[in-house]
């Protein structure tokens, strides 16, 4: 990154204005993390140390809290990408390079719009242009280190997961019916309401062998089922309404019941827009079971021939 070369912040950058990206992880970065956001704010005044007036310095941190391993659902990153493409900026500021990427397509479709713009990227390290071929290589070695280090911060993560979960002590999201009690292990749920609600459906299954001849008595006795909200407004509050054949199916294929410690039921996949869904992963690929880990409502025999029955 030679200035010998040539100047690289010319009165052609000046004239565009500055953006620079504000970013942290997570929220609770956000509000444990101080010190690293004051020092991405600090940013404005190596712009203005280079020419630029405060007032044309823009702050880009919508983003804040928000991951950078994809430039999907962050709508500050979009911004600065429009900006660039359409040559308002002259130059844009990140802490660093992990800041505004941690994916590495994107990361290099900045650079590219950077280069074909002559936008310069400042970092806290120096002014790069991506015009110059020596700038570009360093800001891609750059983008690559950034990218390894959040896969092996993912994978210490994972990591640790799978350890925990293999000896039964990973403490996972529960199924209507159970819960932690104080001291780490699993109970049935205390609420007598719930727990009948349960029983109820795994006596009517046991006689009828059908998921919809369930949902059928239930409709016609009049009684309800419960369910707890997940996320949101009234997060963990139990709802009562009817009972259809997938909530049956879901509770009755759900090891959970049966006492079994269960990790890894299912995987991250991509649909054709990228997005990301949930697969289900075959019983015999499942990571970790552990059985007769905890109470039930039936027993894992009875859990296996619901299976066959079910299938």
């Amino acid at each position: 990154m030679s200035t010998e070369l040539y100047q690289k912040v010319t009165p052609d950058h000046l004239r565009r204005d500055a953006f620079l990206y504000v970013r942290q992880s997570s929220l609770r970065q956000v509000f444990e993390n101080t010190e690293s956001t004051k020092r991405q704010y600090a940013l404005r005044e190596r712009a203005v140390s280079l020419g630029w007036p405060i007032e044309r310095v823009h702050v880009i941190d919508s983003d804040l809290g928000l991951s950078g391993a994809s430039a999907e659902h962050r709508d500050g990153f979009q911004q600065l990408v429009s900006e660039l493409a359409i040559g308002h900026a002259g130059i844009v500021l990140g802490l660093e390079v992990s800041r505004l990427a941690r994916n590495n397509a994107d990361w290099h479709r900045l650079i590219e719009l950077a280069a074909l713009t002559h936008t310069l990227i400042l970092d806290e390290d120096g002014v790069y242009d991506p015009a110059y071929f020596n700038d570009r290589l360093l800001l891609g070695l750059k983008g690559t280190m950034s990218e390894a280090e959040l896969h092996v911060l993912n994978a210490r993560l994972q990591g640790g997961m799978r350890n925990k979960a293999r000896r039964g002590e990973l403490e996972l999201p529960l199924p209507i019916g159970l819960a932690y009690h104080p001291n780490g292990s699993v109970v049935l749920d205390p609420d007598q309401q719930i727990h009948a609600s349960l029983r109820l459906l795994f006596d009517t299954y046991r006689q009828t062998h059908s998921a919809s001849m369930v949902v059928r008595r239930f409709r016609r006795e009049g009684w309800v089922f419960p369910r707890r909200i997940r996320r949101g407004i009234g997060k963990g509050e139990v709802q009562w309404g009817g009972l259809n054949t997938s909530r049956v199916l879901q509770i009755l294929h759900n090891p959970r019941y049966a006492g079994a410690f269960v990790y890894g039921r299912t995987r991250i996949g991509r649909k054709a827009d990228l997005t990301s869904t949930q697969l289900k992963v075959a019983q015999s690929d499942w990571q970790v079971l552990i059985r007769g880990a905890h109470v039930g409502y039936i027993d894992c025999d009875e859990f296996e021939r619901n299976q066959v029955t079910l299938r």
